[in-house]
């Protein structure tokens, strides 16, 4: 398995397709897989490069405190290692706060900034819906962790359609999910990430997008974030839910490749 080490930590990674890098990073889950439908797409005109989280998927399970800031510098270390100087970069959820870290405090690092269903820093909602799967995840456990975010990831219809999938995947996931405790600090990194003060800094080309059904980072967050990043692009879908990127792959793909190519 393709792994790089930053010498505390490994970090395993894939990358196919050859041109100007270009850095997929997912959310919260911290998989690269979740990016399946991209990589096919964008591997067409782009060195793409995906990779696990530490503390998630076939990553370093590292006891530490986790951070956003900390998740950035995981991404520009790997980076270093396999020779990306800069490179364009989407950025999914958790991944996009990673993306607003990296814009802001090392913008030589980047080409360009997709900022997919993200959010620029907590508020009300924000808090008490990871507050309460943090909790349900330190009573009830990883199973009733995974159904609980189910709920709110995709989209109604889809999981009603999916059930038996659903049921599968989350039984393959729990089997080798990392320890509760690393799951609940990268909850807790996420609701510490805030860079509501510093998006003017932003002054690589950047889209922001999102589904308009999202009930993890909603429209609104992403309206936020647009409105604050000079001259972002901001692209709202008609579904897909907070995994438009899996669940409506064909719109999602269209719109961030036409932003990308365009840059190249």
């Amino acid at each position: 398995m393709p792994t790089v080490s930053l010498g505390d930590a490994d970090i395993y990674y894939e990358e196919k397709g050859q041109g100007p890098p270009l850095m997929l990073v997912p959310g919260l889950v911290g998989t690269g897989s979740f990016f399946i439908s991209q990589v096919p797409e964008f591997s067409r005109d782009f060195r793409t490069i995906v990779h696990d989280h530490r503390g998630a998927g076939r990553s370093s399970y590292s006891r530490i405190r986790y951070s956003v800031e900390q998740m950035a510098d995981d991404t520009l270390r790997l980076m270093d290692a396999l020779g990306v100087d800069a490179a364009h970069f989407v950025g999914h959820s958790t991944g996009g706060a990673i993306g607003q870290v990296i814009a802001t405090d090392h913008p030589d690092r980047l080409r360009s900034l997709v900022l997919s269903a993200t959010w620029a820093g907590p508020d009300a909602y924000f808090r008490r819906l990871f507050e309460s799967r943090k909790q349900t995840l330190l009573d009830s456990g990883i199973e009733a962790y995974l159904r609980l975010s189910a709920l709110v990831q995709a989209t109604p219809r889809w999981v009603s359609e999916n059930d038996e999938f659903i049921t599968e995947l989350h039984r393959v996931a729990a089997a080798g999910y990392p320890p509760v405790e690393i799951v609940a600090s990268r909850i807790d990194a996420i609701l510490g990430h805030d860079r509501r003060r510093r998006l003017l800094q932003i002054r690589v080309p950047t889209l922001v997008i999102v589904a308009r059904d999202d009930m993890i980072t909603p429209s609104f967050y992403s309206e936020e974030l647009a409105s604050a990043i000079p001259g972002a692009k901001l692209v709202v879908l008609d579904g897909g839910g907070h995994f438009a990127p899996a669940i409506h792959a064909t719109p999602y793909n269209a719109a961030v490749g036409a932003f990308l190519r365009a840059l190249r």
